[in-house]
């Protein structure tokens, strides 16, 4: 092996997830070296403080799994200051009190708003050791269960319909349209439908969306209530923005690993689907000027159903 030749270590997989850390807080210096000490060998890392004034400074500058502190050092009560601190500046931290007067039961409702338990002295190290555990294990989140976009968006359509028609009430200036809320937004329920099934039927990137005859129907539609391209569009581009709040409010169901592809799949479908109403829309006006009449929109609308093969009968002869 030459000088230069670089010696690549093998990745360490599965490795074990950090030690808790416990910030233990006592006055007594027997009890505060023996619980380190102790604790330590059980598995965790431990950090010790003597006063008040050195716990504050420890959880000010650093992050703690666990608090362990005691209630009296040396005044009633001076543990709670630094259970009060730990809850501040991180409140998912465990909090547990270690107290050597076992006549508490009137302070002990009022102390327990703030910590976890209260553990009477003198403890057994084992049995502190697996109550610190037990506390953790408590306090650990739920497994993160991911789901795919169109499963979010399946199960949210009509919340999302619901944010879009707040957004268009917003927005009385530009869809300056009234009607009530089912007749705006009749062809949603469809358009989601179509782009859940295209989101888990996916497209190779670059090929054209598939033709929705309800998307041009929309455009028809839209031309006979009296909107305008610009409105068209316009509603569109809310729906877009929908759709990725609708997201980003689930974003903790989100399955990251197909998030982009699904919002690549969303942006393209829903702009497909606004380019055939867009068509079906400008379509019946052959000549500019001439108004679009109820026959007119008829008429494309029968144009755009898809034929219908009519039944074999046999040979004819």
């Amino acid at each position: 092996m030459t000088p230069d030749a670089i010696v690549e270590r093998p990745a360490v997989e599965n490795q074990p997830p950090p030690a808790p850390r416990i910030l233990i807080v006592d006055d007594d210096q027997m009890v505060r070296s023996s619980l380190d000490l102790a604790l330590q060998r059980d598995g965790f890392q431990t950090v010790a403080a003597a006063t008040v004034k050195e716990a504050l400074a420890q959880i000010n500058s650093q992050t703690f799994d666990v608090l362990l502190t005691d209630l009296h050092m040396p005044e009633p009560g001076d543990g709670l200051t630094v259970v009060s601190a730990m809850r501040h500046s991180n409140p998912k931290a465990v909090t547990l009190i270690l107290s050597a007067y076992p006549d508490m039961e009137e302070a002990a409702a009022a102390i327990l708003q703030q910590a976890d338990a209260i553990l009477l002295k003198p403890l057994p190290v084992s049995a502190l050791a697996k109550t610190i555990r037990t506390h953790l294990e408590k306090n650990k989140p739920p497994p993160r269960q991911v789901e795919s976009v169109a499963t979010i968006l399946e199960s949210e359509t009509a919340a999302t319909i619901r944010e879009w028609l707040a957004r268009v009430d917003t927005e009385r200036h530009i869809l300056t349209v009234h009607m009530d809320d089912a007749t705006r937004s009749q062809h949603l329920p469809q358009l989601f439908r179509d782009l859940i099934s295209r989101l888990r039927n996916p497209l190779p990137l670059g090929t054209r969306a598939l033709t929705s005859p309800a998307a041009a129907a929309h455009g028809l539609t839209r031309r006979e209530q009296g909107y305008t391209a610009a409105m068209l569009v316009e509603e569109s581009r809310m729906l877009q923005v929908s759709i990725f709040q609708t997201l980003q409010d689930n974003l903790y169901r989100v399955d990251f690993s197909l998030l982009l592809v699904g919002v690549m799949a969303i942006a393209d479908e829903v702009d497909s689907q606004l380019a055939q109403a867009m068509a079906a829309y400008v379509s019946d006006s052959k000549v500019d000027g001439f108004p679009v009449t109820a026959a007119h929109i008829a008429s494309a609308r029968q144009a755009l159903r898809p034929a219908t093969a009519l039944p074999t009968q046999g040979p004819v002869t």
